[in-house]
């Protein structure tokens, strides 16, 4: 998307000049002759960028005053000031008061265009690093699997356009991961991608933080996340928390593009690709009268589920080696590898925390390792609900003396330690142990009353 740049002077020669060269190098600009204006521009809409002279003619909203208060509102906005007759002590207090850099006028355009492009860098740069910073999850749906396959062509098509999404599954599946991939590779992917978790768990309402607060009696104003998530994205986790009068005004905002703050009386215009997510049965919300209609059909542009894990289960593997590298790098450990026997074995559990789940399990491997921690990670070290510790086992008769036995007794003799051994690893579940040992079920069954494995409750 064109960067927004707004630029600030009481000359109109400059303002035009200025206005003339940035478009000519395809931003988007808009221009104000005094303080006033420039901050009614900016409470209109967000710029990416803000070109402010030092001297308005205006004491009360001179450039220092103007660059005082949006720093109070948005610390993150990159303001370059300008000068026809400026000092070093005032470009000494603009650097201070966190203006980005100062240019004397006459300014040569290259210089202009520089500074400019070096502004606007910084600031996604600054964007970028607090966005990595925060993500926990893989930058992109690992794995193989038909059901992710889906998933990642689903994406791809989605991706250029400007739909918004509707993110479905169980909690742990990756919604917010599939959103921040969507945004990843979109025409927004420079912008921000902000995450509002829906439920009111805060001391600040969901109204508050969604739409932001105008000033009042002194207070600054503090914007909303869909003004921060200007010329980029928003996702709404678990949408259906939203209280329904934040619900009615978020339902205006899709239709309009445009809200009024909390405690305002002007409209906000905000451009905001915007995902939303719920791990609940939204329809059966709607009918029980916590949920808009309208509000469904206007996030509900494009469906996308995300399955379960246990629905992918051959991505574990993949899934496992990403996670062991990940929290090496974030917990300061060692990486290990899970051996193969492992990985089987969790490749029959069917994990209800989902992919979230796994991720718990890597790390409590990794960061509870013995002294030697180069070693594989065993079926001992995973956790008793994925290993099936406190199931029924089974036990096996007394063998006879090895050497005493013919081969076709040999063979049996093995093969029914060999089913001992695996149907104890996972406590007695006849279904996840055929799924490792590769039999049907029944087979297994019958198997088993063949070298008559007999079956008792662990003591």
């Amino acid at each position: 998307m064109n960067q927004d740049i707004l630029i600030v002077d009481d000359e109109p020669d400059i303002r035009e000049l200025v206005a003339g060269i940035l478009t000519d190098e395809g931003y988007t600009c808009r221009v104000a002759s005094t303080g006033e204006k420039a901050l009614e521009e900016i409470a209109l809409r967000q710029p990416n960028l803000l070109i402010l002279d030092v001297w308005l003619g205006d004491p009360k909203y001179d450039g220092l005053k103007i660059l005082e208060l949006i720093k109070k509102t948005n610390v993150e906005l990159p303001i370059v000031m300008i000068s026809g007759h400026g000092t070093v002590e005032t470009a000494v207090s603009a650097i201070k008061m966190g203006a980005y850099d100062f240019i004397e006028k006459p300014f040569k355009t290259d210089r202009l265009l520089l500074i400019v492009s070096r502004a606007l860098e910084a600031a996604g740069l600054r964007r970028e690093n607090r966005h990595l910073k925060e993500e926990a999850n893989p930058p992109q749906m690992i794995g193989t699997s038909s059901a992710i396959l889906v998933v990642r062509k689903t994406i791809e098509k989605v991706a250029p356009t400007n739909s918004r999404v509707l993110m479905v599954g169980p909690a742990g599946v990756g919604k917010e991961l599939a959103a921040r991939e969507i945004h990843s590779i979109s025409k927004r992917a420079s912008g921000p991608f902000l995450v509002l978790h829906c439920k009111a768990d805060s001391e600040e309402s969901i109204e508050a933080q969604l739409f932001g607060v105008e000033s009042t009696d002194g207070n600054p104003r503090k914007l909303g996340m869909l003004e921060q998530a200007h010329g980029g994205s928003l996702f709404l986790d678990e949408v259906t928390l939203l209280p329904l009068d934040v619900q009615a005004k978020l339902v205006r905002f899709l239709h309009e593009q445009a809200f009024k703050r909390v405690n305002g009386d002007h409209k906000v215009i905000a451009d905001v690709r915007v995902f939303a997510a719920s791990q609940h049965d939204i329809k059966s919300i709607i009918e029980a009268g916590y949920f808009r209609e309208d509000l469904y059909y206007r996030l509900n542009v494009i469906t996308l589920h995300l399955p379960p894990l246990k629905e992918r289960l051959e991505d574990i593997p993949d899934l496992v080696s990403y996670f062991v590298g990940c929290i090496a790098r974030q917990a300061g450990v060692s990486k290990r590898q899970f051996a193969e026997s492992t990985l089987a074995l969790m490749k029959t559990y069917e994990w209800p925390g989902n992919v979230l789940e796994l991720r718990n399990v890597v790390e409590r491997a990794l960061i509870m390792a013995p002294a030697a921690n180069d070693t594989l990670v065993t079926p001992d070290e995973l956790p008793p609900e994925v290993k099936g510790e406190n199931l029924s086992s089974l036990t096996t008769q007394n063998a006879p003396d090895f050497l005493a036995m013919s081969l076709r007794e040999a063979r049996e003799y093995f093969e029914r330690e060999y089913l001992l051994a695996q149907v104890q690893k996972f406590a007695g579940n006849i279904s996840r142990t055929a799924s490792f040992i590769g039999m049907e079920r029944s087979a297994l069954h019958r198997k088993l009353r063949q070298l008559q494995v007999e079956r008792r409750k662990s003591s």
